[in-house]
């Protein structure tokens, strides 16, 4: 007797029909084949719609459907990719596949003519024209143009996170944080800046960097108009105007604006200076600041003045010089309303109100409110090591010395 291999059911559902089964083999060479005697003592519904459910597992489906479902159980994958050799059971899926080797796009947008290997990336796509968010999220009401979106979204809310780096265990909520992850890893950077060829693990970096040769700055901060060229850059910016410091240093309590701020910071207790000049082996705390001293050893002066044409070796030396050009003065003193062309001299200004006095001078113990002022004083001595007496200023800002005989 031949096996049991599905009921058909009768009519366009189940409800009011009997289920008549039949005897079917579940396979003959790469076909599912039906016995035509049962299929024959069938009765059809009005319409002549037939369901076959699948004795197995009890999905329902159309006659063709049932044939490409049967594969599953009975492990025929007859349809493979003569590219990969990655087999399939249903034909739409393997066409699908073939797309990826070929290239085809065979959907378009009628709007904007993007074109899609998949309808479905077609209908989503559409979303974005028409504004439609057909998929809610039951938890927080947000609405999505697809389905896999809100898929990754509701993980958000229940902290599911499928993707682990097989490396250190780091899990991920998304398979493409994972991918970028294992970089770290591997130290691979498939993306290359065609004007210098810098190399880089993610693809957004590359297109910020090559912004620097472009010049473009496509976010703009709304409260004074600085220009950035990536977005987290702006973002960072705008906690300057906020006053916003996130991260705080567990030694002192130092709030900094970012993570990677505070690192360098966390160094002025630990002393670490990570980085080193390859000329003349001086360490420094950050790579801006190694980057910055090379630049004495082989002369780049990077940054010019679009007014005289004046190059200078730092960034910052660029923006207190175009002030002599503007005679801005932005920064003002709380106190007594004094204003300053730069941040550092409205510092140095405060601490006359305040009385603070920061730099001190190791071999004698004086202290002064200004770092100039150490300095003018360490010239009647001889200049030694530089001290400090607070955490709050690098200890370059001060001068150790030895008095004359």
């Amino acid at each position: 007797m031949a096996n049991r291999g599905a009921e058909l059911l009768i009519g366009s559902s189940t409800e009011g029909w009997r289920a008549e089964h039949f005897i079917a083999p579940l396979s003959v060479g790469n076909d599912l084949l039906f016995d035509d005697d049962d299929v024959e003592d069938v009765k059809k519904n009005p319409s002549g719609n037939e369901l076959c459910k699948c004795f197995q597992c009890g999905k329902t489906f159309g006659e063709k459907s049932l044939k490409t479902h049967m594969r599953s159980h009975t492990g025929q994958n007859p349809l493979s990719c003569t590219v990969c050799g990655k087999i399939f059971t249903h034909n739409g899926k393997f066409k699908m596949h073939c797309r990826t080797h070929t290239g085809d796009k065979p959907f378009s947008c009628s709007v904007c003519g993007k074109a899609f290997s998949k309808k479905q990336h077609l209908e989503g796509h559409t979303r974005t024209h028409t504004g439609e968010k057909p998929f809610l999220c039951s938890v927080c009401g947000q609405r999505f143009t697809q389905k896999g979106s809100l898929k990754i979204h509701a993980r958000i809310h229940t902290g599911e996170k499928p993707f682990s780096c097989s490396v250190c265990s780091q899990a991920f909520t998304l398979k493409e944080s994972l991918k970028r992850h294992t970089r770290t890893h591997t130290g691979e950077k498939p993306f290359s800046c065609s004007v210098c060829s810098q190399a880089f693990t993610l693809k957004e970096t590359l297109k910020i960097h090559i912004r620097t040769h472009t010049n473009e700055k496509p976010f703009v901060c709304s409260v004074c108009g600085k220009r950035f060229t990536g977005k987290g850059s702006l973002k960072i910016h705008t906690r300057t105007h906020t006053g916003e410091k996130t991260f705080s240093c567990s030694v002192c309590s130092k709030a900094c604006y970012t993570n990677e701020t505070l690192k360098i910071h966390i160094r002025t207790h630990t002393g670490e200076k990570p980085f080193s000049c390859s000329v003349c082996g001086k360490t420094f705390k950050c790579k801006g600041k190694l980057i910055s001293h090379v630049r004495t050893h082989t002369g780049e002066k990077p940054f010019s003045c679009s007014v005289c044409g004046k190059a200078f070796t730092l960034k910052y030396s660029l923006e207190d010089h175009t002030i002599t050009h503007t005679g801005e003065k932005t920064f003002s003193c709380s106190v007594c309303g004094k204003t300053f062309s730069r941040k550092r001299i409205l510092i140095s200004h405060e601490r006359t109100h305040t009385g603070e006095k920061t730099f001190s001078c190791s071999v004698c113990g004086k202290t002064l409110t200004r770092k100039v002022h150490l300095i003018s004083h360490a010239r009647y001595t001889k200049t030694q090591e530089p001290t400090q007496v607070k955490n709050h200023f690098p200890a370059q800002f001060v001068v150790k010395h030895s008095h004359r005989r």
